[in-house]
């Protein structure tokens, strides 16, 4: 297991991260997983051992109880403090009314005392915003998280599913402030989903803002039991919940290439999804949603499975955004500067 800085903090976390949104089974979540305690606690010992060192949650999966299970799972194992990382996220609907979801003050507020109380835990290492309010001045938000840092029930602070137009006011508005500002942007990102290259990825190393994928396999196509040839299950991930959306031929496109590559290599296909993911510089780790232990032992091989520059050039190629304005004119125009930084040379000297 490696490690990366979460952005420009001073934080490392591990390459894979055990996400626990199949813990519960209440509500929608029921079809994406139902893992109860016992699970929870097997499925946690083993990442733990595995070397991964941060576990992600929120307040709405499951109605909270995938935090509680969480929680006490790490008090049923001990697991020391200061050896887990613990993420969770705020915005979603926990209450009746206009005030229980968003990001405003109060919800924020009441939020984060109801995930410690669920979680168990004296405070939370990165608390996420988990979507975009229209409804609340982001500069109410970020008060908001700067109190909760100052106050120490908060250690760092993060985003998920925002723009990068909406990111980059937000750190703006922590600079001129003294704010705490986002260390990372918890976005979905897979080899069916490029599309947070054209815009977030820039915004990110430009920014240093770290990047936490979800969904790495699009919500179970990438697993290996899907393709041109294959039939979902009845009652499989992708029938029960289709989310996030895929197109789905594109994306058989991309398995087609992954099982030559896995085949040639040993692996199964879900690994190649995640390695190729390891492999992008740009990404500070990637989150894992196993709900048994043989889905969680495969997606751990991950970590192993090296991709040649060829495998990653064929990927590559059949997972490529379809050019879009302005990014085709800005590599268009950009080009010689680009080289210049790159080799130090100018190709069109007169």
């Amino acid at each position: 297991m490696r490690y990366n800085r979460l952005g420009n903090t001073g934080l490392f976390v591990s390459e894979l991260c055990f996400g626990t949104m199949t813990f519960g089974g209440e509500g929608r979540f029921k079809a994406v997983g139902q893992t109860q305690q016992a699970e929870a606690d097997q499925l946690i010992a083993r990442s733990l051992e595995a070397g991964i060192n941060i576990l992600d949650t929120a307040d709405i999966y499951s109605e909270g109880l995938s935090e509680t299970i969480t929680g006490q799972a790490l008090k049923n194992l001990k697991v020391r403090r200061e050896d887990v990382i613990v993420a969770t996220k705020v915005f979603g609907q926990t209450g009746p009314g206009p005030n229980g979801q968003g990001s405003s003050r109060g919800h924020i507020m009441d939020g984060v005392k109801a995930s410690l109380k669920r979680l168990q835990l004296d405070h939370i290492d990165l608390y996420q915003l988990h979507g975009f309010d229209a409804a609340t001045p982001i500069e109410e938000s970020m008060r908001a998280l700067d109190d909760l840092v100052k106050q120490g029930h908060v250690r760092y602070i993060g985003v998920s599913n925002w723009a990068a137009w909406q990111i980059v006011d937000a750190l703006g508005i922590s600079e001129r402030h003294g704010l705490a500002k986002f260390a990372s942007l918890q976005a979905y990102y897979t080899l069916a989903g490029r599309d947070l290259e054209r815009e977030l990825v820039p915004m990110m190393k430009a920014k240093g803002v770290g990047l936490m994928v979800w969904s790495p396999l699009a919500g179970g196509l990438l697993g290996g039991k899907y393709g041109r040839d294959l039939q979902p299950e009845e009652g499989s991930r992708r029938v029960a919940f289709a989310f996030p959306p895929v197109d789905v031929e594109r994306g058989y496109d991309v398995i087609d290439v992954m099982r030559t590559i896995a085949a040639a290599k040993g692996c199964t296909v879900a690994q190649v999804a995640l390695a190729w993911l390891l492999h992008q510089a740009h990404v500070s780790t990637v989150i894992i949603g196993a709900k048994r232990m043989d889905q969680l032992n495969d997606n751990l091989g991950a970590t192993e499975v090296v991709l040649s520059a060829d495998e990653l050039a064929q990927l590559d190629a059949v997972s490529q955004l379809p050019a879009e304005y302005p990014g085709w004119m800005l590599g268009f125009q950009g080009s010689d500067r680009l080289e210049l930084l790159a080799t130090g040379r100018i190709s069109n000297a007169q």
